[in-house]
């Protein structure tokens, strides 16, 4: 004889099972927001650099930052041979996503990862040799070195199909391409303004904003990290959301290629509108024209964390360094003989000293918008090797040279602890001016 079960019960079951039914169909695993690498100083060669998993087995890759560069690219040495790598071919629709210059092959070598035949092409620049070489274009799974599962970045990168371009060693009877940077570095991360640079990858692959920030340390003494963030704030930088100390200005195309690769192409670089320069709120008397980028490309102001100090065109350079001696000087602080490369050098004992390093005069950048960028001692005074100085750490960047010539590119060194937000979509830089300002800092702690 069959049992049924009574209508009140199965009303009963269905009350109970439905909401649970109905909370298991609608679940989704979080969706990531952000990703964060850790960036190191490297006290000798003043590079910032950050490490990255590619391939399988896994290789990890320490690389160079190089917000110039228009992609990563490493050296394929012998112990890369990863069976998750695919070539890119020449004439294809990723090569020219990847702006292939040519089709090569591999002559005279084995064929192996980053040496096939009928591939893609691009040329990798070395910043510090200032060269460039040919390299193949392949795809391969990127992935996170440390583990980032924290409350700041509960997420690990894992990009199947990255762009990237590798290097075979002694291809073409080229050698040496590694050389100026730093010990034990194989390649450069690259995060201009391109389709193939890892902001932009991983934008697109994860659905994340497309923006990035860079945090870079003045030191990374007892593991004092700082962050390079892709995907957007809050930046959570113990004590504070450093997002709320951001003001913004617009990144300006250059509609000419300012290199390393000259083409018809607009410039991949981040150049700002800066429309004076302040020596403790008194005005640069200079060549505001210089400011401007003018029909050639040349003029106009960039960022660079490959170079260690700010550049500026020797008709800025001459007005500003006078400027910031006479301020100095109100102060009595005494200036000294001049270390190379620095023009102009200070005795640190008649130097004061504040939150935000030597207490010396202020120097303002006044950018479009009117907000202002400040740099202070601990971003302007440079510690040499001579006893008791201090240096202006900014330098002649020299005239025209023929080439295109931008006339101020702001270095590395000035900026340290400063947060900055690249803004791929709405085109804006963000900036903190010094974060010490708030008793916080890019160089802090990291445990992974």
């Amino acid at each position: 004889m069959a049992t049924s079960f009574p209508s009140h019960f199965i009303f009963f079951l269905s009350l109970v099972l439905l909401p649970l039914l109905s909370l298991s169909v609608s679940f989704k695993s979080p969706k990531p927001h952000a990703f964060i690498l850790p960036i190191e100083k490297d006290p000798a060669t003043l590079q910032y650099s950050t490490s990255i998993s590619m391939g399988t087995p896994p290789v990890n890759l320490n690389l160079v930052i190089d917000i110039r560069e228009r992609f990563l690219w490493f050296e394929c040495a012998n112990d890369y041979n990863s069976s998750t790598y695919h070539p890119i071919p020449c004439r294809t629709k990723k090569c020219k996503l990847a702006k292939g210059t040519d089709c090569i092959t591999c002559t005279n070598h084995p064929l192996k990862t980053g040496c096939t035949n009928h591939t893609c092409g691009v040329e990798p620049f070395n910043p510090f040799g200032e060269f460039y070489v040919s390299g193949d274009v392949g795809e391969d799974i990127l992935s996170s070195v440390h583990s980032t599962n924290s409350a700041r970045s509960p997420f690990n990168i894992h990009l199947p199909r990255f762009i990237s371009s590798c290097v075979y060693p002694d291809k073409f009877g080229v050698q040496g391409f590694l050389e100026g940077l730093a010990k034990g570095k194989t390649g450069v991360l690259g995060l201009a303004r391109t389709a193939i640079s890892l902001p932009t990858q991983l934008s697109e692959f994860y659905k994340i904003d497309h923006k990035f920030a860079l945090c870079l340390p003045s030191t990374s003494k007892g593991n004092r990290l700082g962050d390079l963030i892709v995907g957007g704030g809050p930046y959570y930088l113990p004590p504070h959301d450093a997002s709320k100390f951001l003001s913004f200005t617009p990144l300006i195309v250059n509609p000419h290629s300012t290199g390393p690769i000259f083409d018809d192409h607009p410039s991949n670089e981040y150049f700002i509108d800066v429309k004076s320069i302040k020596v403790d709120d008194t005005i640069v008397n200079l060549n505001t024209s210089l400011l401007s980028i003018n029909k050639q490309g040349d003029g106009g102001t960039k960022l660079s964390t490959v170079i260690p100090f700010t550049k500026l065109h020797t008709s800025i350079y001459q007005p500003f360094v006078s400027d910031f001696v006479k301020k100095a000087e109100a102060r009595k602080i005494k200036r000294v003989a001049s270390v190379a490369p620095f023009g102009a050098c200070f005795d640190s004992r008649t130097i004061g000293k504040s939150i935000t390093g030597p207490a010396v005069p202020t120097i303002e950048l006044v950018l479009k918008g009117g907000v202002q960028w400040r740099i202070f001692g601990t971003n302007s005074m440079v510690k040499v090797a001579k006893k008791n100085v201090l240096c202006l750490g900014f330098v002649d960047g020299g005239v025209d040279s023929g080439v295109i010539t931008t006339s101020i590119v702001i270095g590395g060194y000035q900026l340290e602890d400063n947060l900055l937000e690249f803004d791929l979509v709405s085109s804006k830089l963000g900036f903190s001016s010094s974060l010490l300002l708030h008793n916080a800092s890019c160089s802090h702690f990291r445990v992974f």
